[in-house]
Parts: C-alpha cells; sequence; structure tokens
C-alpha cells in the first residue's frame, strides 16, 4: 500500500513539473516573439503639398442657437463648441453681447467664461 501512495505521489510531482516546464518556456518564448529583433528608424512620411491655406485662430465668438450659448471659432461661421449654458441663465448684459456674438480674445478667456457661467 505504501509503495502505491509512492508511486501515486511520483506521478504527481512529475506532472507538476511538466506543466511548470510547459508555462516556463511558453512564458519565454512570447516575450521572445514582442521583442523585435532589430530596431530601425522610422520611415519618414512624405511631405504631401496641401491644397488651401491654413490660417492663425483669431479669437472666439459666443453667440445664441435654441436658446444655448454655442462657441464659433474666429471666422464666424466654423462652430467649435456647443455649450449646455442657458442663454436666459446669463444676467441681461451678457445676454445682449452674446446675441450681438460676444469676441473674445483668447482660448483662456473663452474658458474662463465658460467655467464662469457652467452650471
Amino acid at each position: 500500500m505504501k509503495r502505491r501512495y509512492v508511486i501515486g505521489l511520483f506521478v504527481i510531482m512529475l506532472l507538476a513539473a511538466l506543466l511548470d516546464v510547459g508555462f516556463y518556456t511558453s512564458y519565454h518564448l512570447s516575450r521572445l516573439e514582442s521583442v523585435p529583433e532589430s530596431v530601425s528608424e522610422p520611415e519618414a512620411e512624405p511631405i504631401l503639398p496641401a491644397d488651401g491655406t491654413a490660417e492663425k485662430n483669431t479669437g472666439y465668438y459666443l453667440a445664441a442657437q435654441s436658446g444655448y450659448v454655442i462657441v464659433y471659432l474666429g471666422d464666424r461661421q466654423t462652430i467649435f463648441q456647443y455649450t449646455s449654458i442657458l442663454l436666459d441663465d446669463l444676467p441681461d448684459e451678457i445676454q445682449s453681447e452674446i446675441e450681438g456674438m460676444k469676441y473674445m480674445r483668447s482660448t483662456k478667456e473663452l474658458y474662463s467664461f465658460l467655467e464662469n457661467y457652467s452650471s
């Protein structure tokens, strides 16, 4: 009976050792596959000419649309951001400025305004 337990224990230890070796080799093989063989310089992308012109942002305009404040880029046509600020929640003086497209010189000034009047 003792011999049977010794053989069973030996078989269990042998299986555990084989599993350990299998996991060890698969782990190291996966690590080797993930390491590039040689590090090369990235290829330079070709420079393509662009059609049109790039313009520097010349500020932002606040306007009203459907009772909410929206932000336009300096060209007064491109919407930069929709806000959740209700026009009716603003002081009367600021409401009239926004209805006439209130100008903001910088991003800092714009975000300061939005932060102050957001709920």
